[in-house]
């Protein structure tokens, strides 16, 4: 079973963050220019909250707000829900589906060392069930 620490493994550690008092537009900006759907909150090094897309459809454009003029604080998700290295594709996908959220910052410790996404955890449920399906063939057939 496949874990956190084999996607990032596939998909690398990189993490984009952005600080509680930035402008919202500078946090889509970011999010635009690096080509992502949420961005960590740090302040000081310490993860305080995430921001996403959905949080700036839902509190910025539908509540008539500028985001040139709302900090990213007003707007970001404060209770952020993180996961370990050790668990599994289906636990984390259990997690997203039930909180209803597309990004799990993953931490050791204190220290947030990668982000996964829903489609890292969809691309490395597939590649897990075509390693499967070749394993399979392969046994059939008698393929070495």
């Amino acid at each position: 079973m496949k874990t956190v620490r084999h996607v990032l493994q596939v998909k690398g550690r990189q993490t984009w963050s952005i600080q509680p008092d930035a402008s919202v537009y500078d946090a889509l900006r970011l999010m635009a220019d690096r080509e992502v759907g949420a961005l960590l909150v740090l302040d000081g090094g310490k993860l305080v909250g995430i921001i996403s897309e959905r949080d700036y459809a839902r509190k910025v454009i539908l509540k008539g707000k500028s985001s040139l003029e709302t900090p990213v604080r007003d707007i970001m998700t404060s209770k952020v829900i993180c996961v370990h290295l050790e668990q599994t594709i289906e636990e984390c996908m259990a997690l997203m589906t039930d909180k209803h959220v597309r990004h799990l910052p993953v931490v050791v410790g204190d220290e947030v060392v990668g982000v996964i996404s829903i489609g890292d955890l969809v691309k490395a449920v597939i590649a897990e069930k075509d390693f499967m399906i070749k394993q399979l063939e392969n046994y059939i057939t008698g393929a070495r």
